[in-house]
C-alpha cells in the first residue's frame, strides 16, 4: 500500500523519531530499558541553566553524547531515504533527531527540530566547530566562549527556521510518513495532524501505538523500520 501512495504522491514528506536513530545503536531518551535520561535529569543537565551554572557536568553528558554519535552511523532505513530522495520519491525529512545520520546517508532535505550533535558553536560569538573538538576535549572558542552543541536546550524555542519548513512541507504534503516517533513532544507532533488537515495520507511505523493512530490511514507496529523500508522499497 505504501509502494503505491509513495508513487501516486505529488509531494511526500518523512518525520522520524527516535526509533530511527535507536536502529543505529543509539540509546533514546525515553525508553525504560536503555534511555540516557534514567541517568539524569534532561531539565537539569540539557537545559541553559547547567550551560551557565554547572559547565562541568553539562560538557561532560554532552561528550558521551557526541562520542555516541560518533560510534554509529546511519543503517539501511537512512540510506533508503535517502535514495527516495534522489528519486524524487520524497519531498522532505523532519527530524526531532540530534544526530545527523540522514545527512551522512545523503539526504538533501533535512529539517531539524531540535539542531544536531555533529556541530558545535560559541555561546559567545556563535562560530561554528566540528563536534569532533569535544572529543579532542578542547571546550572553548579561539575568543574564549564555551563552545556548545548546536542543539536545542531545555528553556530554548526550537530554530525558527527548521520550524518553519517544515510547517511548510506539512501543509503541501500528500503523503506523511512517521518513523519511529511516539508523537508525545510538542510542538514537533502537530506536523502530522498539520498535514492530515491539509489532506495528507497519514502513515506512522512505530514500535508503540501513538496519540494521533486514531488518524492514520496505515499503521504498523512492532516492525523495524530499516526492514519495513526495504521491503517497501523492492515493490517500487
Amino acid at each position: 500500500m505504501l509502494h503505491e501512495w509513495l508513487k501516486d504522491s505529488k509531494h511526500t514528506v518523512i518525520f522520524t523519531g527516535a526509533g530511527m536513530s535507536t536502529e543505529s545503536g543509539l540509546p533514546d531518551f525515553r525508553s525504560t530499558n536503555r534511555g540516557i535520561w534514567r541517568k539524569k535529569d534532561p531539565s537539569k543537565i540539557a537545559s541553559l541553566d547547567a550551560l551557565n551554572h554547572h559547565l562541568e557536568d553539562f560538557i561532560a553528558f554532552y561528550r558521551e553524547r557526541v562520542l555516541g554519535v560518533k560510534e554509529f552511523g546511519p543503517h539501511k532505513g537512512h540510506q533508503i531515504l535517502a535514495e527516495w530522495e534522489k528519486k524524487g520519491l520524497i519531498q522532505s525529512i523532519i527530524t526531532q533527531n540530534v544526530d545527523g545520520f540522514h545527512q551522512a546517508a545523503g539526504s538533501k532535505n533535512v529539517h531539524e527540530l531540535h539542531g544536531t550533535l555533529q556541530e558545535l558553536h560559541c555561546q559567545t560569538c556563535g562560530k561554528t566547530y566540528d563536534s569532533s573538538a569535544y572529543l579532542k576535549e578542547d571546550y572553548h572558542c579561539s575568543c574564549g566562549g564555551v563552545l556548545r552543541p548546536s542543539i536545542v536546550l531545555f528553556g530554548e524555542m526550537l530554530p525558527e527556521d527548521a520550524f518553519s519548513a517544515a510547517y511548510e512541507h506539512a501543509k503541501q504534503a500528500d503523503l506523511f510518513v512517521v518513523l519511529g516517533s511516539s508523537l508525545s513532544v510538542t510542538p514537533a507532533n502537530q506536523f502530522p495532524e498539520i498535514a492530515k488537515q491539509h489532506g495528507a495520507k497519514l502513515v506512522i511505523v512505530n514500535q508503540e501505538k501513538t496519540p494521533l493512530d486514531d488518524y492514520a490511514d496505515l499503521i504498523v507496529f512492532d516492525r523495524k523500520i530499516g526492514a519495513y523500508l526495504e521491503e517497501v522499497n523492492k515493490l517500487l
